[in-house]
């Protein structure tokens, strides 16, 4: 499954990536980009949102390792926030707990709320319930094991 269809949930044919799922991907991506200027990883996850030709290790291998990190930072953040009780029932097996707008906006820091509105070009009341709605299921399904995988383990499902 290509990583577009994991962070939505459906294929896009168009090529372009929906906002809502880049917003997701650079949520995940957060801690390994400097916001400031918006260089880092994120950069380049555009072209890594589609299969490659070639099976492309390399870009596997970044896309691996930003979602494995970026998914132990995002956990990491929720339980620090309170909300471990909606972050842990997506990762784990079963029924996932829904989180509101309002909970993400308790979660996510300004600046990070500030970033991804920019990178999106969504407002921050249409990015707050777009991730509400797809963050719980783009975990669940980045965690099919019931645990936070190894970037090994992810760099497979990519």
């Amino acid at each position: 499954m290509a990583l577009l269809d994991i962070l939505t949930g459906r294929s896009d044919s168009s090529g372009r990536v929906p906002p809502i799922a880049r917003g997701i991907a650079e949520l995940l991506a957060y801690g390994k980009t400097n916001p400031q200027n918006g260089t880092g990883h994120t950069e380049q996850l555009e072209d890594f949102f589609k299969p490659s030709p070639t099976g492309g290790p390399t870009a596997k291998g970044i896309i691996g390792a930003l979602l494995t990190g970026g998914m132990m930072d995002l956990v990491q953040q929720f339980r620090g926030a309170g909300r471990s009780d909606a972050v842990d029932s997506w990762v784990a097996r079963g029924e996932n707990r829904e989180v509101s707008p309002d909970d993400l906006s308790e979660v996510l820091t300004e600046q990070q709320v500030a970033f991804l509105t920019k990178r999106t070009g969504l407002s921050r009341q249409e990015l707050l319930k777009g991730l509400s709605d797809q963050l719980p299921q783009v975990v669940d399904r980045l965690t099919p094991d019931g645990r936070l995988p190894t970037t090994e383990e992810m760099q497979r499902r990519v």
